[in-house]
């Protein structure tokens, strides 16, 4: 296995090296913890509203309130990571949806939660759900060196794959020992956690005036190479002249001109509609697997468990191998390929009912998507400028969010209808068509 290679062959000392230093690995234990929590967080939730009369009817509001909110919170939640400083941004965050959090318990101990109540706590969650999820990527260049930034990102994405196991099975596992109270009260806890070791962190995470002095230079030719420090010399673009510069600078200074500047490098703009055609594949799995659980595949409940914990096992082995090892050549054509083979993983739904089967599908959906998102956030690190990394990350990754409710309302009158070949085409070609036009681009220029 090519993560038993990397191990023996010494490779996971990148890891060692990556959280060796104090700050990074601080902000990750937090963050790390802190997903754990959020894992739990909406089995309570829900727990706590089916409780409720007509609990049933008001599950779709919940979740509307808990995904909905994340759209305004990412086009916000970028301006104020890039003008302040991300450790006191991801702190106040923190403070915010713990109290929300507690509010919950604390209601209850005093006599009754109202009705209401979770409705909004999940909207808070949601409205601020991006912070975290841009700010941590954001601060991560600031806080490891270049050679070890794969590392740190998949060490975040492992974050996210053992958060994504432990936290609703702990969370299922306390509601009834404790209640769903209990569970929002350790979030709440969980929060408090990160928001103390992001004070700790030492160094400043906001842009300093030398990253502005850079990306304005005159003389800086190309703005986007010039804004990253860590392109060497060699690689960076003739110069064009003061006026380019002066142009580029007048679109860094509004958080709508610095989106723009995004917005015109084309690899970010093609490895970012890749992704969101991907998650549009994975919002139809997300339909397609408790309906294969109910209606194909022997084992019910059961079955899903297994099919959800070997997505999530190839996720962590994809994670782990992709720190360990940098892709070879165009990181543009690697995230391709890989995601070309992820695509493959979703024709496995076809051989229902075989258990077995529909599992090495999601391994290998899980296996080779964990590389994508890696490899893809070192890339963003390189070429978004510093300025504009929180803005950067956040609407990036908001528009990726936005992509699965569109596969799982595309996928829903196939199953309905019984039709799981054409769901199952319709997930492969989503997931596969944008990865060979990416593949096509890279192969064509030097991304």
């Amino acid at each position: 296995m090519p993560v038993v290679d990397d191990l023996s062959r010494g490779r996971s000392g990148v890891y060692r090296r990556a959280l060796a230093g104090r700050d990074f690995r601080l902000l990750w234990i937090g963050s790390s913890l802190s997903l754990v929590g959020d894992g739990m967080t909406f089995v309570a939730l829900t727990w706590i509203v089916l409780s409720q009369p007509g609990g049933t009817r008001q599950l779709g509001l919940l979740t509307v309130c808990y995904t909905l909110p994340v759209f305004v919170g990412g086009l916000l939640a970028g301006p104020v990571l890039d003008r302040f400083d991300k450790r006191h941004v991801l702190a106040v965050d923190s403070v915010v949806r713990g109290l929300a959090m507690a509010s919950v318990p604390v209601a209850a101990w005093a006599g009754e939660v109202p009705a209401a109540l979770p409705f909004v706590v999940a909207a808070v969650y949601g409205l601020f759900k991006m912070v975290p999820l841009a700010g941590f990527p954001a601060a991560i260049p600031d806080l490891v060196v270049p050679e070890h930034r794969d590392a740190a990102n998949a060490l975040e994405s492992l974050s996210f794959s053992v958060a994504g196991m432990i936290g609703p099975a702990l969370g299922g596992l306390l509601i009834g020992v404790a209640g769903g109270e209990a569970v929002l009260a350790f979030d709440a806890l969980t929060y408090a956690v990160l928001a103390v070791t992001a004070l700790c962190v030492r160094r400043p995470l906001k842009p300093d005036a030398g990253d502005v002095r850079r990306s304005l230079d005159p003389d800086a030719g190309d703005v986007r190479r010039s804004l990253d420090p860590d392109a060497p010399a060699s690689r960076r673009p003739p110069r064009t002249g003061a006026s380019v510069a002066r142009r580029s600078a007048g679109r860094l200074r509004g958080t709508s001109g610095g989106v723009l500047v995004l917005l015109r490098d084309p690899v970010l703009v093609a490895t970012t509609a890749a992704f969101m055609a991907f998650n549009v594949a994975m919002g139809m799995l997300l339909v397609a697997g408790p309906w294969l659980a109910k209606n194909e595949l022997s084992g019910g409940p059961n079955a899903l468990g297994l099919v959800l914990a070997a997505m999530a096992a190839g996720e962590l082995a994809g994670a782990a191998a992709a720190g360990a090892r940098q892709p070879r050549g165009r990181p543009v054509v690697a995230i391709a390929v890989v995601q070309l083979v992820a695509a493959t993983g979703f024709l496995a739904v076809t051989f229902a009912p075989h258990t077995a089967a529909v599992a090495v599908g999601y391994l290998v959906i899980g296996l080779f998507s964990a590389p994508m998102t890696v490899w893809a956030q070192s890339l963003r690190m390189a070429r978004i400028p510093a300025p504009l990394r929180g803005r950067g990350f956040a609407i990036l990754r908001t528009l990726m969010q936005a992509t699965p409710p569109l596969g799982a309302a595309c996928v829903t009158p196939l199953l309905d209808a019984g039709r799981l070949l054409p769901a199952a085409l319709a997930m492969a070609l989503a997931a596969a068509l944008p990865a060979v036009a990416l593949l096509t681009y890279g192969l064509r220029t030097r991304g």
